[in-house]
This record gives C-alpha cells, structure tokens and sequence, in this order.
C-alpha cells in the first residue's frame, strides 16, 4: 500500500505508478466518492473503457444499457 500526504491546499499526488498503469494524465476529470469513510478517485471515461479496471468491483443494482433514459 502506498502512502500520500495531504498538502496544506488539501492536495494529494497520484502515485507514478498508479497514473501510469491507469493512464490517468494531467488535467483529466476525476470523480471523487465517499464510501463508507473511504476516499475514491475515480478517472471520468467512457464506461465502456472502464471495463475491468476494478477487479472485484461489485456491479450488483448497475442499471442495464436499456434501462437509460
């Protein structure tokens, strides 16, 4: 587990490793979510390019494509 600290803006750096392996690049939109305590960071794609980027993410109660209005 990596560890970052916060800056005094309430700044965080991403891991290299994780910006390389995600292909997350500078500027790019990031959705931040509270789950339970937990702080997500999750890269604004196209949800078809997100496919398989969380191994073991739940899908349960995901709407179907033709569920969308």
């Amino acid at each position: 587990m990596t560890t970052v600290t916060v800056s005094s803006k309430y700044q965080v750096v991403i891991p290299r490793e994780l910006r390389e392996r995600l292909k997350i690049h500078a500027g790019q939109k990031m959705h931040v979510l509270d789950r339970n305590g937990i702080i997500q960071l999750v890269p604004d794609r196209d949800i078809r390019e997100m496919e398989g980027i969380f191994p073991g993410l739940s899908s349960e109660g995901l709407r179907d494509e033709e569920d969308r209005f």
